[in-house]
This record gives C-alpha cells, structure tokens and sequence, in this order.
C-alpha cells in the first residue's frame, strides 16, 4: 500500500468513531518521521511505502496513516532520550543557552503548559552536556519523551 498524503489525526477523531475501529501503529523515532519517502512496517506485520509530497515536513505522533473500512494505520513516536534542562533564573538560562548553543545542539523550548510543567529547554541526551550541566550547577533530568517535533539540525554560518 503507498501512502501519498496524511490528512487526518487520531485527535481529530471522537471516541465513538476510535471505537468502531482497529488502530495498527506504525512506530517512526526522530530521524525516520523527517523522511518522505520510506518503507515501514506496521504492528500487524503490514508493510507501508510511503510517498510524501514534496514539502512535507513531518510525521506527528497520531498521523493517520491510512483509513480503511476497519482499521486504521497510526504513527506512533518512539520516546527520545533528553536532558529537560530547568535554569533558575535568566542569567542561568542565558549561560546555558550560550554555551550549548556553541555546539549547535539541537533544542526544543516549552512553556509550563507542556508535558514538563514547566519552562524548559530540552536537547538529545549527551555525555559531554550532562557533564557540562553538572559542573555549572544548573538544574536538569534525563528521560524519554514522546516530543512534539523531531530534533532539526539548525543550519548555521561563520
């Protein structure tokens, strides 16, 4: 089955709907829910090509793949492992900010209404930030997460 086109999520749908039907997840992680175009594999062991179009930007967690008479096919993210980084106060964000900006890292920012409760910056997991983090004293926690978008790499100039 190719896929050309995602024009519908499970968050869409009402709870009579959702029950009427079988829900066969597509698991996608950071990098495979940026590609367009891909072979993957569902739960029930259906396999799917997909064929985005051009200016696709990104599968989301719930995308209704396709829609059949009784099943759907739905894209599940797979949880990235992060450090949720929580400075006290402007300056310690700023610090932070400026020195994990240095490495080009990839971050995500959320406000208290996220699913972290708090105002936050969030980056992939690495050694090398977690090592930083604990030498400046600034208040972070590793874990995995669903997150909203996938980690871009920013393009950048010197």
């Amino acid at each position: 089955m190719i896929i050309d086109n995602i024009t519908d999520n499970v968050a869409e749908l009402n709870d009579a709907d959702l029950a009427a039907l079988t829900i066969d997840e597509v698991y996608f992680d950071d990098e495979t829910r940026l590609k367009r175009i891909q072979r993957v594999t569902a739960q029930s062991g259906e396999e799917l090509a997909l064929r985005l179009p051009t200016g696709f930007r990104e599968i989301k967690d719930g995308d209704i793949l396709h829609r059949g008479e009784n099943t759907i096919f739905v894209a599940k993210m797979k949880p990235t492992d992060v450090l949720v980084i929580a400075p006290r106060s402007i300056q310690e964000a700023l610090v932070v900010a400026h020195t994990l900006g240095n490495r080009h890292l990839q971050a995500q920012f959320f406000d208290a209404n996220s699913q972290f409760g708090a105002e936050v910056m969030v980056v992939r997991y690495d050694h090398t930030v977690e090592h930083h983090l604990q030498h400046a004293g600034a208040p972070y926690s590793r874990g995995e997460y669903v997150m909203p978008e996938a980690f871009r790499h920013a393009e950048h100039t010197h």
